[in-house]
């Protein structure tokens, strides 16, 4: 028997205070998580609810939809474009919200908070411009998109297949919400242009041709069968399954999905005309507020638009300027004949891969370590000779957070490019462009189990600016290459980079001036007159783009001006601890973003912790 101790009146009170300061903390603790409970509720409530009614959606963002509580039934609704609604939903979010301390949160939740908050706002000012958005541009739009979506719609198991020819069946209905929302917006005088128009109707055609379809020789007939023809080998599923599911999918795509595309190609036959305005948004009643909310919910970017004019034309004459002092000093560089690029190793999209993976480690940091040693693989394909004209140069597509192992990079064999800009293309879509940028950061945030929102809010400006600011940095990396063997080839590397810059930033600020301040053809034929442009048709072909695409431009290089901007902030707070690594683990560490919220989380960070044990600077030029 443990012989009784007695206890003083000091110790029973110090053991009393302990108790109170236990039951403290405890309250406190429930208190504090209460907010971070409700934050993850209505995170998880937004995530669910916006993807549940988007089967492809949902399919590229998760592999397993299951294991996040999604239904079993795969769901294609009719299109409705995000401002086109009474904003109920937004509201309601944003006044659960408010119910919410940001204070209480921890560090990642807090920061969620805020970037939710700002997009929700964001698109809740952009309600009263329903019908001003073009689901249907002719370079970007969902008759051109939702093939490549269809394309590429990964099947790793029976479900997949299913619900892909589920997706199928649901074409038609799709579409009509397409077609009823144009015909609503040719009622208000906001219908494209004719020669938009018939754009559209000319891509309906090509895109569902009938001869392919009926030989069964179109891409959506060839993909489908080499999916299917993977499964079998793997043994997931059997030979009679593929014959049957073949079967299937060319019935749908004859008797569901042409005919849909058919009818989309009436209706703009019917509705070409209607159109009141071949010049840019400022023509229409409400263009020029709805070009601010655009320019500001595409590119992340708060700055008012003559802030960003500023930034525009001082860069722009930084690089006009920096490029005749290059051709001043190396006059031989404008008389280089087309074989400047022999001297470059490289010709096959993998090697130059290999290669900028090589050149970037030192100044980015390595995928975050993982249970498993996790390398993502890559897949380069090319378009379809059916699509090359309604296809980017070049495109990534994003993998699902559930599973980074495959990613797949598209080139457009159309314009055969030279090897220099093979490689920087490759810069932008894989290492340490788009690829690098999406895995590092998703692999980072599921690793801080980060609220499901984060995956879903999407900054453009973050994206590719983040894109052409790497892009910039492979021009050097391909200098470094052939210096020592082609000093003048390194020469006109530079200036390619700077005259690939001129040309971006000229064409956003036309962008601002045709859809913000008014400028027709004539006006932006005779700006681009000035500067060597001189055929009409160029000069047409670049006026009609930038009226099909607003903000396009920009969200490319204003989204880079703001990430170098966002560096010359982080050299100055940090100083002598200021690497490139350590900034760029930083913004990749952030995720995506608007620049606001990117900038105040850049100042609060300061000084930075010791991120990396590099003492690695920025190199002298870009």
């Amino acid at each position: 028997m443990l012989p009784i101790k007695r206890i003083t009146q000091k110790r029973w009170l110090f053991g009393s205070i302990l108790a109170l300061l236990s039951a403290g903390l405890i309250l406190s603790a429930l208190v504090w998580t209460k907010d971070s409970r409700k934050f993850e509720k209505l995170s998880k409530e937004l995530f669910l609810s916006d993807l549940s009614d988007n089967a492809l959606s949902l399919h590229y963002t998760l592999a397993y939809p299951e294991n996040y509580g999604f239904p079993d039934e795969i769901v294609f609704s009719s299109w409705q474009s995000e401002e086109n609604s009474n904003g109920t939903d937004i509201q309601e979010a944003l006044d659960k919200l408010s119910e919410i301390s940001a204070d209480k949160l921890n560090d990642n939740d807090s920061y969620a908070y805020k970037l939710l908050e700002r997009y929700l706002n964001l698109r809740l000012s952009g309600i009263s411009y329903s019908y001003y958005s073009e689901p249907l541009s002719p370079s970007s739009g969902m008759q051109s998109g939702l093939p490549i979506l269809l394309a590429d719609y990964t099947f790793r198991n029976e479900q997949d297949v299913e619900d892909y020819l589920h997706i199928l069946d649901q074409v038609d209905t799709y579409f009509e919400g397409l077609i009823a929302y144009e015909q609503e917006k040719a009622k208000k005088g906001l219908f494209m242009s004719d020669y938009a128009a018939q754009e559209i109707i000319k891509q309906c055609d090509a895109i569902m041709d009938k001869d392919a379809l009926a030989s069964g020789s179109h891409f959506l007939h060839t993909t489908f069968q080499e999916r299917l023809d993977a499964l079998e080998k793997e043994g997931i599923i059997t030979l009679e399954q593929k014959n049957s599911w073949l079967s299937e999918n060319d019935r749908l795509l004859t008797t569901v999905v042409a005919p849909a595309y058919e009818k989309l190609a009436d209706a703009f036959t019917v509705l070409k005309g209607s159109g009141c305005n071949d010049n840019g948004l400022y023509y229409f009643p409400e263009g020029c507020s709805y070009y601010e909310y655009l320019l500001a919910s595409t590119t992340g970017s708060s700055r008012s638009i003559p802030e960003i004019k500023k930034m525009l034309y001082q860069d722009f004459q930084e690089n006009y300027s920096a490029l005749a002092a290059l051709l001043k000093e190396h006059p031989e560089v404008s008389t280089l004949s087309s074989d400047i690029y022999s001297s470059f190793p490289y010709a096959k999209p993998d090697e130059m891969l290999e290669d900028l993976k090589n050149r970037m480690s030192v100044d980015f940091p390595a995928f975050p370590k993982t249970q498993k040693d996790f390398v993502p693989s890559y897949t380069i394909k090319s378009v379809s000779p059916s699509m090359e004209d309604y296809c980017s140069p070049a495109y990534y597509l994003t993998p699902p957070i559930d599973d980074m192992t495959n990613n797949i990079i598209y080139i457009n064999h159309k314009n055969a490019p030279d090897v220099l800009t093979l490689y920087t293309t490759l810069a932008h879509e894989g290492y340490p462009g788009h690829l690098y940028q999406t895995v590092y950061s998703q692999l980072f945030m599921n690793q801080q189990e980060a609220p499901y929102i984060r995956y879903l809010l999407h900054y453009g400006g973050y994206v590719e600016g983040w894109a052409l600011y790497v892009e910039n940095m492979s021009y050097s990396y391909a200098q470094e290459i052939v210096k020592d063997i082609d000093p003048a080839a390194a020469v006109w590397y530079e200036a390619c980079r700077l005259n690939r810059n001129i040309q971006l930033c000229l064409y956003s600020l036309l962008d601002i001036a045709i859809h913000y301040e008014g400028a027709t053809f004539t006006q932006t034929h005779a700006i681009l007159k000035k500067l060597g442009i001189n055929d009409p048709a160029t000069s047409a072909s670049i006026y009609r783009y930038i009226v099909e695409e607003p903000v396009n431009y920009l969200k490319y290089y204003l989204g880079f001006l703001e990430f170098l901007s966002l560096r010359k902030s982080a050299a100055a707070l940090w100083g002598d601890s200021f690497s490139l690594q350590r900034f760029h683990q930083f913004i990749l560490e952030a995720g995506p973003s608007d620049f606001q919220s990117l900038q105040e989380k850049l100042i609060s960070a300061s000084p930075p912790p010791s991120f990396l044990p590099d003492n690695h600077h920025p190199k002298a030029g870009f």
